[in-house]
């Protein structure tokens, strides 16, 4: 035991900086329930050093959701989605948390989500026509060299089968508190299809259940931008904090 502690204080050392990779917030993320300045602050809170801002993007109203995108056109939704980001990003930066651009994507013939790393607003844009052909034709059309494109909670309820090949990586514990991942399916099945990337996420959309921050990603360097996020992820050089004491090696 004292060497297995040892190595988790090795562990924790070299990889100190800690990335939430999936938040919501309140009002793009009907879910969310809060706003871009009070999921940050929870985050400076909980000791994180980074945050990814990944609300649902979609071009239709899920169930008692989404309103904002009735009767707005694709300029005005794009405004609305960015905003949420800019907001976090700018209060972020007072408080020396560092706030990556996400994208949460469903596509029209799909309940499956997708979560895109490496984004800005003009990939966005380009996402935005595509989503009613589905991920295949989106994987055909769009080339996204410096983006992943990864399938949050696989094993939740709801979800279909998605050819793996399709996707960079697979979201392996999503620990949002509502909704049973299946975290252990969700890993199986990530290393049945020999994905390149597992991910780990808190879903958080507000601070009941103790859920921010009750997952992690470790890294030994924190990324500037988005960008340099989807790099990070490729390159496989981190490991995940699960209930702030655990770390698992992906």
């Amino acid at each position: 035991m004292e060497n297995a502690s040892a190595l988790k204080k090795l562990l924790e050392k070299e990889y100190k900086y800690r990335i939430e990779l999936h938040a919501h917030t309140s009002p793009v993320s009907h879910c969310g329930h809060k706003s871009p300045e009070e999921q940050v602050e929870l985050y400076k809170k909980a000791g994180f050093d980074g945050i990814v801002i990944i609300n649902h993007f979609l071009r239709y109203p899920s169930e008692n959701g989404e309103e904002y995108l009735k009767g707005c056109d694709k300029k005005e939704r794009l405004d609305f989605y960015c905003e949420g980001y800019e907001r976090a990003k700018n209060h972020g930066d007072k408080l020396g948390v560092a706030v990556y651009f996400g994208a949460e994507l469903r596509f029209d013939d799909s309940p499956n989500d997708y979560l895109l790393f490496g984004v800005d607003r003009k990939i966005l844009e380009k996402v935005y026509d595509l989503l009613p052909y589905g991920i295949k034709y989106f994987r055909k059309e769009l080339d996204l060299p410096d983006s992943v494109l990864i399938w949050a909670h696989p094993g939740r309820n709801g979800m279909v089968p998605c050819d793996t090949h399709l996707v960079d990586g697979i979201e392996t514990f999503n620990m949002h508190p509502g909704h049973n991942g299946r975290i252990g399916i969700a890993a199986r099945l990530a290393n049945e299809a020999q994905v390149n990337i597992k991910t780990c996420g808190s879903d958080c959309h507000n601070d009941v259940d103790g859920v921010v921050g009750v997952s992690a990603l470790r890294t030994k360097t924190l990324p500037q931008d988005s960008f340099e996020l989807a790099k990070l992820l490729k390159e496989n050089d981190y490991i995940f904090e699960i209930g702030g004491t655990s770390i698992v090696l992906p």
